[in-house]
Protein backbone atom coordinates (compact mmCIF):
# COMPACT_ATOMS: atom_id res chain seq x y z
CA UNK A 1 0.00 0.00 0.00
CA UNK A 2 1.32 3.47 -0.85
CA UNK A 3 2.24 5.78 2.01
CA UNK A 4 -0.50 8.05 3.28
CA UNK A 5 -0.27 11.50 4.92
CA UNK A 6 -0.23 11.48 8.72
CA UNK A 7 -3.30 12.40 10.75
CA UNK A 8 -5.68 11.56 7.94
CA UNK A 9 -9.34 11.23 8.79
CA UNK A 10 -12.05 9.42 6.89
CA UNK A 11 -15.47 10.88 7.63
CA UNK A 12 -18.55 8.74 7.19
CA UNK A 13 -21.68 10.75 6.58
CA UNK A 14 -24.93 10.21 8.51
CA UNK A 15 -27.44 7.52 7.70
CA UNK A 16 -28.51 6.87 4.14
CA UNK A 17 -32.06 5.63 3.98
CA UNK A 18 -32.68 2.08 2.94
CA UNK A 19 -33.76 1.17 -0.55
CA UNK A 20 -36.90 -0.52 -1.75
CA UNK A 21 -38.61 -3.25 0.16
CA UNK A 22 -41.39 -5.71 -0.48
CA UNK A 23 -44.06 -6.65 2.01
CA UNK A 24 -45.78 -9.06 -0.33
CA UNK A 25 -46.69 -12.28 1.49
CA UNK A 26 -44.98 -15.51 0.56
CA UNK A 27 -46.94 -18.46 -0.74
CA UNK A 28 -46.87 -20.03 2.72
CA UNK A 29 -48.55 -16.92 4.12
CA UNK A 30 -45.49 -15.57 5.95
CA UNK A 31 -44.56 -11.94 5.35
CA UNK A 32 -41.53 -11.45 3.15
CA UNK A 33 -38.66 -9.83 5.11
CA UNK A 34 -38.10 -6.26 4.00
CA UNK A 35 -35.08 -5.63 1.83
CA UNK A 36 -32.03 -4.19 3.58
CA UNK A 37 -30.45 -3.08 0.30
CA UNK A 38 -28.56 0.23 0.35
CA UNK A 39 -25.64 1.66 -1.61
CA UNK A 40 -22.38 0.53 0.03
CA UNK A 41 -19.26 2.67 -0.20
CA UNK A 42 -15.92 0.85 0.15
CA UNK A 43 -13.59 2.98 2.28
CA UNK A 44 -9.82 3.28 2.22
CA UNK A 45 -7.76 2.74 5.38
CA UNK A 46 -6.90 5.88 7.33
CA UNK A 47 -5.15 6.75 10.56
CA UNK A 48 -8.38 8.01 12.10
CA UNK A 49 -11.83 6.78 11.17
CA UNK A 50 -14.90 8.76 12.14
CA UNK A 51 -18.44 7.44 12.04
CA UNK A 52 -21.70 9.11 13.01
CA UNK A 53 -22.72 8.80 16.67
CA UNK A 54 -25.31 6.10 17.20
CA UNK A 55 -23.98 3.92 14.40
CA UNK A 56 -23.81 0.14 14.34
CA UNK A 57 -20.25 -0.83 13.46
CA UNK A 58 -19.75 -4.57 12.89
CA UNK A 59 -16.09 -5.65 13.06
CA UNK A 60 -15.35 -9.21 11.94
CA UNK A 61 -12.20 -11.30 11.82
CA UNK A 62 -11.17 -14.94 11.55
CA UNK A 63 -8.90 -14.37 14.58
CA UNK A 64 -10.66 -13.70 17.88
CA UNK A 65 -7.41 -12.61 19.55
CA UNK A 66 -6.55 -10.07 16.85
CA UNK A 67 -10.11 -8.76 16.82
CA UNK A 68 -10.12 -8.24 20.59
CA UNK A 69 -6.71 -6.55 20.48
CA UNK A 70 -7.71 -4.26 17.63
CA UNK A 71 -10.91 -3.11 19.33
CA UNK A 72 -9.14 -2.54 22.64
CA UNK A 73 -6.62 -0.35 20.85
CA UNK A 74 -8.85 1.79 18.62
CA UNK A 75 -12.24 2.12 20.36
CA UNK A 76 -12.45 4.86 22.98
CA UNK A 77 -15.79 3.90 24.52
CA UNK A 78 -15.35 0.32 25.74
CA UNK A 79 -19.01 0.18 26.84
CA UNK A 80 -19.97 0.37 23.16
CA UNK A 81 -18.19 -2.92 22.36
CA UNK A 82 -20.56 -5.90 22.53
CA UNK A 83 -19.96 -9.52 21.58
CA UNK A 84 -21.50 -12.97 22.10
CA UNK A 85 -18.41 -14.03 24.04
CA UNK A 86 -18.71 -11.07 26.39
CA UNK A 87 -22.35 -11.91 27.10
CA UNK A 88 -21.64 -15.62 27.57
CA UNK A 89 -18.99 -14.74 30.15
CA UNK A 90 -21.56 -12.66 32.06
CA UNK A 91 -24.09 -15.53 32.03
CA UNK A 92 -21.64 -18.35 32.77
CA UNK A 93 -22.60 -20.12 35.97
CA UNK A 94 -25.92 -18.30 36.13
CA UNK A 95 -27.84 -20.34 33.54
CA UNK A 96 -27.77 -23.99 32.54
CA UNK A 97 -25.06 -24.85 30.00
CA UNK A 98 -27.58 -26.06 27.43
CA UNK A 99 -29.48 -22.76 27.68
CA UNK A 100 -26.40 -20.56 27.43
CA UNK A 101 -26.25 -19.99 23.62
CA UNK A 102 -29.92 -19.02 23.31
CA UNK A 103 -29.91 -16.85 26.43
CA UNK A 104 -26.70 -15.13 25.35
CA UNK A 105 -28.15 -14.32 21.92
CA UNK A 106 -31.34 -13.01 23.51
CA UNK A 107 -29.44 -10.80 25.94
CA UNK A 108 -27.08 -9.54 23.24
CA UNK A 109 -29.95 -8.54 20.96
CA UNK A 110 -31.68 -6.77 23.84
CA UNK A 111 -28.49 -4.86 24.74
CA UNK A 112 -27.90 -3.80 21.14
CA UNK A 113 -31.49 -2.67 20.71
CA UNK A 114 -31.42 -0.66 23.94
CA UNK A 115 -28.31 1.23 22.86
CA UNK A 116 -29.56 1.85 19.32
CA UNK A 117 -32.95 3.05 20.54
CA UNK A 118 -31.08 5.52 22.75
CA UNK A 119 -29.03 6.60 19.73
CA UNK A 120 -25.88 5.21 21.34
CA UNK A 121 -23.09 3.65 19.30
CA UNK A 122 -22.73 -0.13 19.09
CA UNK A 123 -19.48 -1.83 18.06
CA UNK A 124 -20.42 -5.47 17.49
CA UNK A 125 -17.85 -8.27 17.29
CA UNK A 126 -19.66 -11.43 16.12
CA UNK A 127 -18.21 -14.88 16.74
CA UNK A 128 -18.12 -15.84 13.07
CA UNK A 129 -18.06 -14.57 9.52
CA UNK A 130 -21.45 -15.72 8.23
CA UNK A 131 -23.96 -13.10 7.09
CA UNK A 132 -26.67 -14.81 9.15
CA UNK A 133 -24.87 -13.82 12.37
CA UNK A 134 -24.90 -10.15 11.37
CA UNK A 135 -28.40 -10.01 9.89
CA UNK A 136 -30.52 -9.63 13.07
CA UNK A 137 -28.46 -6.68 14.25
CA UNK A 138 -28.25 -4.98 10.86
CA UNK A 139 -32.01 -5.36 10.42
CA UNK A 140 -32.56 -3.93 13.89
CA UNK A 141 -30.38 -0.90 13.12
CA UNK A 142 -32.09 -0.42 9.76
CA UNK A 143 -35.56 -0.46 11.33
CA UNK A 144 -34.42 2.16 13.84
CA UNK A 145 -32.86 4.31 11.11
CA UNK A 146 -29.31 3.97 12.44
CA UNK A 147 -26.19 3.95 10.21
CA UNK A 148 -24.63 0.55 9.51
CA UNK A 149 -20.94 -0.06 8.79
CA UNK A 150 -18.63 -3.08 8.55
CA UNK A 151 -14.89 -3.59 8.97
CA UNK A 152 -13.18 -6.82 7.95
CA UNK A 153 -9.97 -7.30 9.92
CA UNK A 154 -7.72 -9.72 8.05
CA UNK A 155 -5.34 -12.18 9.68
CA UNK A 156 -2.61 -14.56 8.57
CA UNK A 157 -3.79 -17.59 6.61
CA UNK A 158 -2.52 -20.04 9.23
CA UNK A 159 -4.80 -18.42 11.82
CA UNK A 160 -7.96 -19.00 9.78
CA UNK A 161 -9.89 -22.09 10.85
CA UNK A 162 -10.70 -24.43 7.99
CA UNK A 163 -14.43 -24.10 8.64
CA UNK A 164 -14.14 -20.31 8.23
CA UNK A 165 -12.35 -20.28 4.86
CA UNK A 166 -15.46 -20.34 2.64
CA UNK A 167 -17.28 -17.63 4.61
CA UNK A 168 -14.16 -15.45 4.72
CA UNK A 169 -13.60 -15.75 0.99
CA UNK A 170 -17.23 -14.85 0.28
CA UNK A 171 -17.07 -11.84 2.60
CA UNK A 172 -13.87 -10.64 0.92
CA UNK A 173 -15.44 -11.03 -2.52
CA UNK A 174 -18.63 -9.19 -1.58
CA UNK A 175 -16.71 -6.38 0.12
CA UNK A 176 -14.29 -5.84 -2.77
CA UNK A 177 -17.22 -5.87 -5.22
CA UNK A 178 -19.15 -3.26 -3.17
CA UNK A 179 -21.95 -5.81 -2.65
CA UNK A 180 -22.36 -5.54 1.12
CA UNK A 181 -25.15 -3.05 0.54
CA UNK A 182 -27.32 -6.12 0.02
CA UNK A 183 -26.79 -6.87 3.73
CA UNK A 184 -27.68 -3.30 4.67
CA UNK A 185 -24.18 -1.90 5.21
CA UNK A 186 -23.63 1.65 3.99
CA UNK A 187 -19.84 1.50 4.21
CA UNK A 188 -17.31 -1.33 4.33
CA UNK A 189 -13.59 -1.36 4.99
CA UNK A 190 -11.01 -4.11 4.66
CA UNK A 191 -7.95 -3.92 6.90
CA UNK A 192 -4.99 -6.26 6.67
CA UNK A 193 -1.33 -6.24 7.61
CA UNK A 194 0.05 -2.73 7.76
CA UNK A 195 -3.31 -1.07 7.07
CA UNK A 196 -4.73 -2.44 10.34
CA UNK A 197 -1.76 -1.11 12.31
CA UNK A 198 -2.19 2.22 10.51
CA UNK A 199 -5.57 2.81 12.17
CA UNK A 200 -4.94 4.64 15.43
CA UNK A 201 -8.45 5.53 16.52
CA UNK A 202 -12.09 4.96 15.59
CA UNK A 203 -14.30 7.75 16.87
CA UNK A 204 -18.04 8.34 16.71
CA UNK A 205 -18.50 12.05 16.36
CA UNK A 206 -20.67 14.30 14.23
CA UNK A 207 -19.15 16.14 11.32
CA UNK A 208 -18.13 19.69 12.25
CA UNK A 209 -20.67 22.33 11.22
CA UNK A 210 -19.73 24.61 8.38
CA UNK A 211 -19.94 28.32 9.18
Amino acid sequence: MSSQPSQRSVKISPDERTGWSSDRPRRDGAARPSSLFVHCRVLRPAERLRYSPGSLLVVVSASDAELDGFLARVIEDRAAVLSPGKVRALLSGRVAEEELPARAQELLEAAVRKRLESRQTVVLAPDGLEAAEREPFVRMASELGRPRHLILLETARERVREEDVAALNELRRALDASELGAEGFQTALRLGGGSAAEVKRIAFRSLPRED
